[in-house]
């Protein structure tokens, strides 16, 4: 009788999921999703308007990324130790929800001081964006190491990713609805208009995202799997043991080069289509509401494929391909032809939901049924993620104000420090992570096909 149990149990954890607990597990992000991309489309943008050197302004974004990155080791740190993914994933949420409107807010400490020095807002803005990002960071972590212990089936664990990098998309392109709106019946004249502008962007946005957390908590249930599988131990793995495993380190690289893609190109898209191509304001939201309509079909169509190891690296290899050839064509696309970005752009979203799905699910093919350190690997990779972005950011932003490196008068193409975050720092990224990738040993286990299919 012991044995039909335990056969019970592993075919429970290892069945299909159905479209119901795939969708609200999906939305949980949202909040995270919809402040991120305001967070890094915008925030150079908006410290810049108001008066921050481009220096300061990437000194704000840095604070954020290194309070993030550290926070995610000790929130996957706790996590593993005494679990409740909901309960991390609420109260990061809340953290979040508080914090975010002043990110974009007045500077308070100025207020509280009757000053306004460079210094101080500085510090002011920085303070309230190392918050932001522990709430963030907190949120993050269960949310991605909760998949790995919703169920061991490969096919379904892929399915899960695919669904949260869709909501992703659905948050981006929220979000700029929300900011259009914002912006066409609002007029900023001084910086406190602008101010006002953002920050009602900020309420808006965090509206959005808590009414799909209140969603992802009440659909959700907390996984039963942390308690060990099939016998297993249910004691918290060492850090140790995932550092002498060269795949560790081989799906950390990949992830942290498909962050840099994704987030890098994201902070200087705006710049690069007004200041570098010159093309009409709309497209400061159009040209990035091509590319997250284009990564949510994508995104939606991956959910219906059985996945294994090989088709991981190819699609992910695929992925990084199309980057470097849309890196080269941003790079060296002239003005005269700017109208070539809305085609670019849609193989952009292509190659960002590539790369994303199929990067978040190779964390889960390594980290497989060791789920009692699953929250470590998903907080480490993305503290590696948080730093190396931020640092990514702050040095192209300390040269943003020699904004020509070279001019070519004849074709009208100049090579900008904008050029060179959309353009070659992307291109550069996905091709190392295709070295990597070929070199990986992805085993193939409990690949059985989605219960319900989500395209009907």
């Amino acid at each position: 009788m012991h044995n039909v149990t335990e056969d019970d149990d592993d075919d429970s954890v290892t069945k299909p999921l159905g479209r119901c607990s795939v969708m609200y597990y999906g939305v949980g992000h949202m909040l995270n999703d919809i402040t991120a991309s305001c967070w890094f489309t915008y925030l150079l943008l908006f410290l810049t308007d108001i008066g921050l050197s481009p220096r300061d302004a990437a000194t704000v974004m840095l604070s954020g990324q290194i309070a993030d990155g550290f926070a995610t080791i000790f929130a996957g740190e706790l996590i593993d130790r005494f679990g409740h993914f909901k309960l991390w994933h609420g109260a990061g949420s809340i953290l979040v929800a508080v914090s975010f409107s002043s990110v974009f807010g007045g500077c308070v400490p100025c207020k509280i001081f009757g000053t306004s020095s460079p210094a101080l807002r500085t510090v002011g803005y920085s303070i309230f964006a190392a918050i932001f990002n522990v709430g963030w960071a907190a949120t993050q972590v269960s949310h991605m190491s909760m998949l790995n212990c919703i169920t061991l089936n490969s096919t379904s664990r892929v399915v899960l990713a695919s669904c949260r990098n869709a909501f992703t998309m659905v948050a981006n392109l929220s979000l700029y609805a929300v900011a259009f709106i914002i912006f066409a019946v609002t007029i900023a004249r001084t910086h406190a208009d602008i101010e006002n502008q953002y920050r009602w962007i900020a309420y808006l946005s965090i509206f959005i995202g808590c009414c799909f957390v209140g969603i992802f908590q009440l659909g959700t249930k907390e996984p039963r799997l942390k308690v060990g599988v099939q016998g297993s131990n249910s004691s918290r793995i060492p850090w140790t043991y995932w550092f002498k495993r060269v795949l560790y380190y081989q799906v950390a690289l990949v992830y942290v080069l498909t962050r840099l893609v994704v987030n890098v190109s994201q902070a200087y898209l705006a710049f690069y289509v007004i200041d570098d191509l010159q093309m009409a304001q709309s497209a400061k939201a159009l040209v990035p509401a091509i590319i997250y309509i284009s990564s949510f079909l994508v995104s939606v169509i991956l959910q219906e494929i059985q996945w294994t190891g090989r088709f991981l690296k190819t699609y992910y290899s695929a992925g990084a391909i199309i980057w470097i050839f849309c890196g080269a064509g941003i790079l060296l696309l002239p003005r005269s032809l700017s109208a070539f970005m809305y085609i670019i752009s849609i193989f952009i979203g292509i190659a960002n939901a590539l790369m994303m799905v199929t990067g978040v699910s190779m964390q889960s093919v390594l980290i497989d049924t060791d789920l009692n350190g699953c929250a470590f690997v998903c907080g480490s990779f993305s503290f590696l993620d948080k730093i190396s972005c931020g640092l990514a950011l702050f040095v192209l932003q300390s040269y943003q104000s020699d904004s020509v490196i070279q001019n070519i008068h004849s074709n009208h193409v100049y090579i900008s420090v904008t050029r060179f975050g959309l353009g070659l720092v992307p291109a550069f990224c996905s091709l190392v992570s295709v070295a990597v990738t070929y070199s990986m040993n992805l085993h193939s286990a409990r690949c059985k096909p989605l219960m319900e299919p989500l395209l009907i």
